[in-house]
């Protein structure tokens, strides 16, 4: 294994252990609900998403492993030969994928039994406004953004990008789609806290639109 290679290979295993830990959290919960966590939604729509949205996920776990095997110097396919960036970068990146993995724990944490991965409109769970929350909408899903640009960054292939592209486009649109569903179930206090919490990023001033 050469130097370049081992940001690949921590990547991977980060990537691994972050959706291994996401399947474990949905089997808890479909165990004391018997709905995991809306891993496959009870609405068409997202029920509709999956279909483009798991292959994604599991070639962007995969991607770093391939470049494992398709190094630039291996006349492998272009769709999976990474390319070669200065190391230093490549590890930056690389330990950025595992920081993002340690604060998904906390979020993962505050949000106990009303974390979901979709929407189900028979459910209400309780709006969490406090931790992470009380500064961004969407602190899981903007730490996934961060760690898929991450590790697009320390596993610079096609596969990478484009497992990457699908998966932050559709984290995009999740997003706005739940906001809606939450101010449908929860009303002007869900309103009033998206006028002064922002997205994916704190918002500098309170009284902020986006």
């Amino acid at each position: 294994m050469t130097s370049h290679q081992i940001p690949y290979l921590l990547t991977g295993l980060t990537l691994a252990g972050y959706w291994a830990r996401v399947l474990k959290m949905a089997a808890k919960t479909r165990r004391q609900t018997g709905n995991a966590a809306n891993l496959f939604p009870a609405e068409p729509l997202g029920r509709a998403l999956r279909i483009l949205w798991f292959p994604a996920v599991g070639l962007w776990i995969v991607a770093p492993f391939l470049a494992l095997l398709r190094h630039p110097g291996a006349g492998a396919g272009a769709i999976l030969r990474p390319t070669e960036i200065p190391l230093l970068i490549s590890w930056v990146a690389a330990v950025g994928v595992v920081m993002c993995l340690a604060v998904s724990f906390f979020c993962w944490k505050r949000m106990g039994k009303a974390w979901r991965m979709g929407i189900n409109p028979d459910e209400k769970t309780h709006l969490v406004v406090t931790g992470a929350y009380a500064y961004v909408r969407h602190p899981i899903y903007a730490i996934s953004t961060a760690m898929a640009l991450l590790s697009v960054v320390a596993v610079p292939s096609p596969a990478m990008l484009s497992a990457v592209l699908i998966h932050v486009l559709l984290l995009q649109w999740e997003s706005r789609r739940e906001e809606q569903y939450l101010l449908q179930v929860h009303g002007e206090l869900y309103h009033a806290y998206c006028q002064t919490v922002g997205r994916f990023l704190p918002r500098l001033r309170k009284n902020a639109k986006e």
